[in-house]
């Protein structure tokens, strides 16, 4: 059973992480790839990837630093977890982002699939470390979510 102190790091610090990176590595897998196959350029696939990172973290850090002061629920202090969750969305999403800087459009993109797989194996491995949740189940889930979006980003990039 996790102490006061456990609770406490769960609650402030690891969730909205977890929340954050899990946003960013999602949210913006449908733009990016979108981007990328209707354009076959890494350039533009690149700004609109570091674009969306970055609004979706400013967004999110927003959303959470009002969404409740923190006292009622012992989820900390609202700036702190604004901070945490937008930090970590924007990590989430330049990671599959930076491969386009590859000027090679099939390799920019065979790597963002491969850093794409290992931030939902990421995700699901700080779900099952953090919050016991079963690994395999985890990254089915993480998997299914993940896969939805880059579909949407895919067929909307390919029509």
């Amino acid at each position: 059973m996790p102490t006061r102190n456990d609770t406490s790091f769960l609650l402030q610090v690891v969730q909205p992480g977890l929340a954050g990176l899990m946003d960013g590595s999602v949210s913006t897998l449908a733009p990016i790839f979108a981007a990328a196959f209707a354009t076959r350029d890494a350039h533009t696939a690149f700004l609109i990837g570091m674009s969306a990172a970055i609004g979706a973290g400013i967004s999110m850090a927003f959303a959470e630093a009002l969404s409740d002061t923190g006292k009622e629920t012992g989820r900390g202090h609202p700036a702190y977890r604004g901070f945490i969750i937008g930090a970590m969305t924007f990590v989430g999403g330049i990671f599959h982002t930076l491969p386009f800087l590859i000027s090679n459009f099939y390799a920019a993109v065979t790597l963002a699939f491969l850093v794409v797989g290992c931030e939902l194996v990421a995700i699901a491995y700080i779900r099952y470390h953090f919050f016991h949740m079963r690994f395999w189940l985890s990254v089915l889930q993480v998997i299914i979510g993940g896969g939805l979006v880059l579909a949407a980003g895919l067929l909307i990039g390919g029509a």
